[in-house]
């Protein structure tokens, strides 16, 4: 029940199934790339029941949801915790008010949003250069998080979901493999075999009164083809605040290790807990270190705005001149500051920031912009906006399981709340319905395109991609919808 109060993206949660679980329940190739086009030739003007494609190929993909979000403001977590005195928790179900219309596979998935860090990482000679890359990817993945208050929808077991981005070069898959606990596991490919990115994630709640932490678990792996270098890390600890009364909001805080299991280097970054004032809200420093333990750089900035590195003794200059009481100006970076600090500004946004700029540090990463309209779509960013679109003609490619095709999702992505909770409901119902008949006859669940294995890297328990799925055998899906 308290994962259901989770409003955040690295947390899934229980759908009412009070059933007792288990964890049972729980050759690298690149296919040809796929092309759900089924005219190539139509490279202009209208595809696939509205897409528009631009003059050179690249689809053009939707910019807003059908429906704007349904209003919560009749509605509060306390007024559902008040009529649960004395049942049990765990056969109770959220109002759909509380959700968004994406799965957590879906929200997994836009770890990819900052996918151009990843090619940086692979572009550089310098392995320096690549790990200041990959932490700023690993911070870019936990942004889109940033005043997203509607929980996702929790994956039915055995769920999947794929995206396939030519203009971005990957491809994507993710399974529900497990229900208790829940457990979600991905993995991703560069169309250009340059990158492998895979993982799992199944978080630790810890329910404080006022507040619900979720601890991460599992491991995150990324693979550098061309360099022949993997990197792995977890998340940091989230925590969404005031889930009895007042507004919510949530924080990271904790320390993330990022390694480089080929040359030894490390990037330590500290996810700063916000503190009483609220002066170390969404800050993030750190450093990264060779295999010998010597500092080659620190990294600056929020995990909500950007992110900066500086060289060591630049930025301890910077830090004893503060504490010396010396007056430093919080600079307000604009435009002409990233060209005259990066030669990559061309990449970035133009967003204004907080982060107390330290004179000579190089930008590494900072916050897309959100759409004009993303308040009225459940602050979705324009990469989220884009995920649950359902083209016309991809019902016949997609597996049977992709959460594109799950009902009580699209009905509330387009407006219709009382059907899509109604939806929910047969759903969780179907799912309680399965687990029963295959207790019943003591079948045990196997999951399709993943398995049970061990990081190669960091030697613990993981779940694995088993491959095949691009091959597009879907017919022995279980029937989950």
């Amino acid at each position: 029940f308290l994962r259901e109060l989770l409003p955040f993206g690295f947390c899934t949660g229980f759908d009412s199934d009070n059933s007792s679980g288990d964890f049972s329940e729980a050759n690298h190739k690149v296919p040809e790339m796929l092309d759900l086009d089924p005219h190539p030739s139509n490279r202009t003007g209208k595809h696939n029941g509205g897409t528009e494609i631009q003059e050179n190929g690249i689809k053009r993909h939707r910019t807003s949801l059908p429906a704007p979000m349904f209003s919560r403001s009749d509605f509060s977590v306390w007024s559902i915790l008040k009529k649960c005195i004395g049942l049990e928790l765990s056969k109770i179900t959220m109002p759909i008010v509380f959700n968004e219309p994406l799965s957590f596979l879906q929200r997994i998935t836009e770890y990819m949003e900052h996918i151009y860090l990843i090619n940086k990482a692979c572009s550089h000679a310098d392995p320096l250069e690549r790990m200041q890359a990959v932490a700023a990817f690993a911070v870019s993945a936990v942004a889109s998080q940033w005043e997203r208050t509607g929980k996702p929808f929790n994956p039915l077991l055995g769920e999947t979901y794929e995206l396939t981005r030519e203009d971005l070069g990957f491809r994507f898959i993710s399974e529900q493999v497990s229900h208790h606990p829940p457990i979600s596991a991905f993995y991703s490919e560069g169309l250009n075999k340059d990158f492998i990115f895979h993982g799992s994630i199944y978080p630790k709640l810890k329910f404080w009164g006022k507040s619900i932490e979720a601890e991460p678990r599992g491991t995150i792996t990324l693979e550098l083809l061309k360099h022949n270098e993997a990197y792995t890390w977890t998340n940091p600890t989230c925590c969404v605040h005031n889930v009895i009364i007042g507004k919510l909001w949530l924080e990271q805080y904790g320390v993330v290790e990022i390694v480089n299991h080929s040359t030894g280097d490390k990037c330590v970054l500290n996810f700063k807990p916000c503190g009483l004032f609220g002066k170390e809200l969404h800050r993030v420093e750190g450093y990264i270190q060779d295999k010998h333990r010597k500092k080659l750089c620190v990294i600056y900035g929020k995990w909500t705005e950007c992110l900066w590195c500086t060289d060591p003794t630049t930025y301890e200059t910077y830090k004893k001149s503060e504490k010396r009481g010396g007056e430093q100006k919080k600079k307000s970076v604009s435009e002409e500051d990233i060209k005259s600090e990066n030669d990559e500004a061309d990449d970035m946004p133009e967003v204004q920031d907080t982060v107390q700029f330290i004179p000579g540090s190089k930008l590494l990463w900072r916050i897309n912009c959100r759409p004009p309209n993303s308040s009225q779509m459940y602050n979705f960013t324009s990469f989220a906006v884009s995920l649950n679109e359902l083209e016309k003609g991809m019902e016949a490619i997609l597996a049977p399981t992709d959460c594109r095709l799950r009902p009580d999702i699209r009905n509330m992505e387009n407006g219709n709340m009382d059907v899509a909770s109604k939806e929910k409901e047969r759903l969780e119902e179907k799912q309680r319905a399965a687990r029963k008949e295959r207790a019943k006859d003591e079948v045990e669940w196997h999951t399709r395109w993943f398995h049970q294995g061990t990081n190669p890297y960091t030697g613990t328990p993981d779940w694995l991609y088993s491959g095949g799925y691009f091959d597009r055998n879907f017919s022995d899906c279980p029937d989950i919808y």
